[in-house]
């Protein structure tokens, strides 16, 4: 791969811990329970040719949102935010309408994996929310796990016109190697549907330790399923940071992809991403 090409972040956080909506950053998390701000991440953009960022929710708040629009305003680096809107609230259409005319606020993100109800995104009252997301051309970032698979596909078989990127690979047990019924499940979204994917947020699901080749049959599935026109290269700094620093997971990914073509690579790395996100 070239190392010279530039790529965009397509999946990176910003927090401040005293606006006191983060429910799940607690002092258990460790290393991350702390302030991630604009210039922390600043020295990766020359570092490792990164041309802009996606700055994705951390909370379930319209004021994280808001929080995070007003970061992107002040940070041009910050090309996009995926941000978050009670998808149950019966003003959602409404809300999402003034959220489109926010212009860095490129889609939205509901917490799936945090929702107890693994049926809670085929909930009746949530699809005025999925068609105004699809009616102002905003990205869906599906927050799923393996166990939530078959329900996304149903839900994007309703919304055929909605634009969405699966994240972190919906997340593979890879610490404990199971692969098979992920492997499925990720292979008929793939055929069955438009949805895209996002190489990102593995390492936190790898075993301690991890190498390259834990990480690389499922990388090369994703592959295989998605192809390099349908996935979106992304950090997930700072929970990458659990398990990886932020070169590790540059210098992985550059290894992963190693047998894509220029052109293959710079869709991964930098297309795929400013198509997907209108950046």
């Amino acid at each position: 791969m070239n190392a010279f090409l530039t790529r965009i972040d397509a999946h990176q956080h910003f927090w401040k811990l005293d606006r006191g909506d983060y429910g799940w950053l607690t002092p258990e998390a460790g290393a991350i329970y702390r302030d991630f701000l604009p210039a922390d991440f600043e020295p990766f953009l020359d570092a490792h040719r990164v041309s802009g960022t996606v700055l994705v929710q951390a909370a379930p708040t319209d004021a994280e949102t808001d929080f995070l629009l007003s970061l992107a305003e002040d940070n041009p680096f910050v090309r996009g935010v995926v941000g978050w809107v009670d998808f149950e609230a019966a003003d959602a259409p409404q809300q999402i309408a003034a959220l489109a005319e926010r212009s860095a606020l490129v889609g939205l993100r509901p917490m799936i994996q945090d929702i107890p109800d693994v049926d809670w995104m085929l909930r009746p009252q949530l699809t005025p929310a999925f068609e105004a997301m699809a009616r102002h051309a905003l990205t869906f970032d599906a927050l799923t796990l393996p166990g939530h698979l078959k329900n996304l596909r149903v839900l994007l078989d309703r919304h055929p016109d909605l634009t969405t990127v699966i994240d972190h690979g919906s997340k593979p047990a890879i610490r404990t190697r199971a692969f098979d019924a992920w492997a499925h499940d990720m292979s008929v979204l793939a055929r069955q549907t438009s949805a895209c994917c996002k190489l990102s947020g593995l390492v936190t699901e790898a075993a301690d330790g991890w190498t390259v080749d834990d990480l690389r049959p499922y990388v090369d599935h994703l592959l295989a399923s998605f192809g390099a026109d349908r996935l979106i290269w992304g950090s997930d700094w700072p929970v990458c940071t659990l398990a990886a620093t932020y070169a590790d997971w540059v210098a992985a990914t550059d290894r992963l992809l190693a047998g894509l073509s220029e052109a293959q690579a710079r869709c991964v790395l930098h297309d795929n991403a400013v198509r997907v996100y209108g950046l």
